[in-house]
């Protein structure tokens, strides 16, 4: 009798996860649920509400990163400032740089605005392209067409379900960029102001303008003189709206909006940023219907 109740525990347990992921950002935990679903164990190294370029590596980040199997960031030097650290004080060898438990989005995707050349004054400019890639929905069918396949070589016994999960993702996800890019045509050649640069990817995708910068260089906080010299380029080239993320301080674009009698948009920038962007999907859905809100 005991051996018979012990085994039907076990047939109750829930299935183990085969693999553990530490992501970098919320849209690539986001991505490795849509493609492991219930094999993989994942979790986010920053929130929607954090600026990527900015985390400091505590001892729990550390210790969920000593125990990953696979690592998965951006790249480009998004998280130059912390990823590093948190990759040496791991002692896990299976994430180190070079290694098949360590995946940058990057190295799939061609990057935008790759400078010519590089100097500090010039602010936070990184060398290998804008990174905030992730805002373009055909970058995400490149990253996740790379990761089924890295994802199904770290777990050989599970790559049949990355690779069915996989290829289910893309279906839907083709399926809903072209709803996007019918809907979004009332948004091609509007100008906006933004706050930094992370919005670069979909305003390309969309065909839409950046008239101007909140930042007078890239990581620099706005100043009163800068957003001046903003609000008088205003006058010459009309926005229709001042456009920053869920994670950038509000005043400046408060300040500016107030001035030029334009609204400020608040997007979520990667998933969990508002309260309806919950996956990727809603992510790509609630950017949308927040600018197309400007059309009206």
């Amino acid at each position: 009798m005991r051996t018979l109740l012990a085994s039907l525990c076990l047939v109750a347990l829930p299935a183990h996860a085969s693999l553990n992921v530490l992501t970098c950002e919320p849209e690539w935990e986001a991505l490795v649920k849509e493609i492991g679903g219930d094999k993989v164990r994942v979790t986010s190294a920053t929130t929607a509400l954090q600026d990527p370029h900015r985390i400091e590596a505590r001892p729990s980040l550390i210790a969920r990163a000593r125990s990953a199997d696979l690592m998965v960031c951006t790249g480009a030097q998004l998280e130059i400032g912390w990823a590093p650290l948190l990759q040496s004080q791991s002692g896990n060898a299976k994430i180190q740089p070079g290694q098949a438990g360590y995946f940058e989005a990057a190295s799939v995707v061609s990057l935008l605005e790759r400078p010519t050349s590089v100097d500090r004054a010039q602010g936070d400019v990184h060398p290998a392209g804008n990174p905030h890639l992730h805002l373009d929905p055909r970058n995400i069918e490149r990253v996740a067409a790379a990761l089924i396949e890295r994802m199904g070589s770290l777990d050989a016994r599970e790559r049949p379900n990355y690779e069915a999960r996989g290829k289910a993702f893309l279906g839907r996800w083709q399926e809903a960029r072209a709803r996007w890019e019918k809907a979004a045509a009332p948004l091609k050649g509007m100008g906006v102001v933004v706050y930094h640069k992370n919005l670069t990817y979909l305003f390309s995708w969309l065909g839409m303008r950046e008239v101007g910068t909140l930042e007078p260089k890239p990581g620099l906080p706005p100043s009163t003189a800068h957003l001046t010299g903003l609000l008088d380029q205003l006058k010459r080239e009309p926005a229709k709206a001042v456009v920053r993320a869920a994670y950038n301080e509000p005043r400046a674009a408060e300040w500016l909006a107030e001035r030029a009698q334009i609204p400020v948009v608040v997007l979520a920038f990667t998933v969990g940023g508002t309260d309806q962007a919950k996956d990727l999907f809603t992510l790509y859905d609630d950017s949308l219907a927040r600018l197309l809100a400007l059309t009206k």
